[in-house]
């Protein structure tokens, strides 16, 4: 098809997702991707772009990497697809063993066994791993002594998925006010980013609210380290390792949301290994297969599948029609694989300070840019304090495009999450092609 034709039909009928429609059809001449390659997209008109947040944060391996597309072919080949429930199958099977060999804490000989995280549930995405880790711990402590325990505490500006439960514990403003009638309860503290005090008077709502509380409180839920749709909002880890001893403190759970941060992206596997704490539920997705299909997985603590055990009635009627497919799970088996012979985890050590570095420049040397951050292959910098409606960041992001930059600003915050593996060469190419398009638009 001609380029033309494609966006024709797109505008006809295509309802795109974060995506103001109105102004998309009568103003936007899209990117029309055709193929990629490592972390390159190229248009149908054949320009290349760097794709700079990994397509919506899933490619930490780069596009089609030929190891991923082996594993989806030799899987295909044998068995593309087949229920989870009550039945099992080899891919499901070993990732779930691999998993929880490098989960946080099974390198901890002194853990006792309840606290480890050794049991996987399978789901399709990053809402659906939160989602069910919200039923598990709603369910557990419903059956197992505390059923008043149905509430849980989130952060300002957290995002946790697009999910009813999912919905209800994020903090955007934005993205769940107009769904308000249908959330369930929760208590927000303020982001240990923005609290005035600092985290410290986060963690003091924390705790207050537990043991005010402890009855209520079915757990604390948080992206470790790294709020990403926030804003890119980065915080110290002491206060994951603060809220993992106040919920010890009144015996609940900890839920640590890692479908963006886990897989190396904060520069440990998982962005808890920095604060040395281990959740009693964590939720993978994104980055775990790779950028090749949807697939999610929440791990549990033996404690917490424990709480399921006993008549028919008490077990978890919960469930995906594709979770734990085959081809998901090989997939997320290659993936662990590369990340070991590739040495991910030591690339992004070796290349998480350049990004820190050249974010740090820019604030300093570009008239009207503030709070440069940066946490391992994440760096950001907000124009001003628009919010994520203010159109700063898409000015950056037209003057990126024309330097062959795949940017997606968050309204004045402009940020890069590229693939983990991305060369020493691109990596300059995209860190100066940000950088001109930040003086770019600050010139004028």
């Amino acid at each position: 098809m001609e380029r033309a034709d494609i966006v024709r039909l797109d505008k006809a009928h295509v309802w795109h997702p974060y995506t103001a429609m109105e102004a998309y059809i009568a103003e936007t001449d899209p990117l029309v991707v055709v193929r990629s390659e490592g972390v390159s997209l190229f248009d149908a008109d054949g320009t290349r772009y760097l794709d700079a947040n990994g397509s919506w944060w899933v490619s930490t391996l780069g596009h089609r990497h030929p190891r991923l597309l082996r594993a989806l072919a030799e899987q295909a080949a044998m068995l593309p697809h087949v229920s989870l429930a009550g039945i099992t199958h080899e891919p499901a099977a070993l990732l779930a063993s691999e998993l929880a060999a490098i989960a946080p804490g099974a390198d901890q000989p002194g853990l006792p066994a309840a606290e480890r995280l050794s049991r996987v549930f399978y789901s399709d995405n990053g809402s659906t791993a939160v989602e069910v880790a919200i039923k598990m711990a709603a369910q557990y402590w419903a059956q197992n002594g505390k059923p008043r325990r149905t509430r849980f505490i989130t952060l300002s500006g957290a995002f946790h998925g697009e999910t009813l439960g999912a919905t209800s514990v994020g903090g955007v403003p934005l993205f769940r006010e107009v769904f308000g009638p249908l959330l369930f309860d929760v208590v927000h503290v303020p982001s240990p980013a923005e609290a005035e005090g600092g985290w410290a008077r986060a963690f003091d709502q924390v705790r207050a609210t537990l043991r005010a509380h402890p009855d209520e409180i079915a757990g604390v839920i948080l992206e470790p380290v790294l709020q990403g749709a926030a804003g890119m909002v980065m915080y110290s880890p002491d206060f994951v390792r603060a809220v993992r001893e106040a919920t010890r403190e009144v015996d609940t759970f900890l839920i640590a949301d890692e479908v963006f941060t886990g897989m190396g992206r904060t520069g440990a596997r998982f962005a808890v290994d920095l604060s040395g704490v281990v959740p009693d539920m964590l939720c993978l997705a994104k980055a775990v297969s790779g950028g090749i299909l949807p697939f999610g997985v929440t791990l549990a603590s033996e404690r917490v599948f424990s709480g399921f055990l006993g008549p028919s009635s008490r077990a978890l009627y919960y469930g995906h029609s594709y979770c734990g497919n085959p081809l998901g799970a090989a997939i997320a088996r290659e993936v662990l694989a590369i990340y070991r012979d590739e040495d991910v985890l030591g690339q992004v050590a070796r290349k998480a300070p350049r990004v820190q570095a050249a974010f740090e420049r820019m604030a300093a040397t570009i008239p009207g840019l503030v709070r440069p951050r940066a946490v391992g292959m994440v760096g950001a910098v907000d124009l001003g304090g628009g919010g994520y409606l203010a159109r700063g960041g898409w000015r950056v992001y037209e003057a990126a495009r024309r330097r062959g930059l795949y940017l997606r600003p968050m309204g004045d915050t402009v940020y890069i999450a590229p693939a983990l593996n991305i060369s020493d060469e691109d990596l300059d190419e995209l860190l100066a092609g940000v950088e001109a398009s930040l003086r770019e638009v600050a010139g004028r």
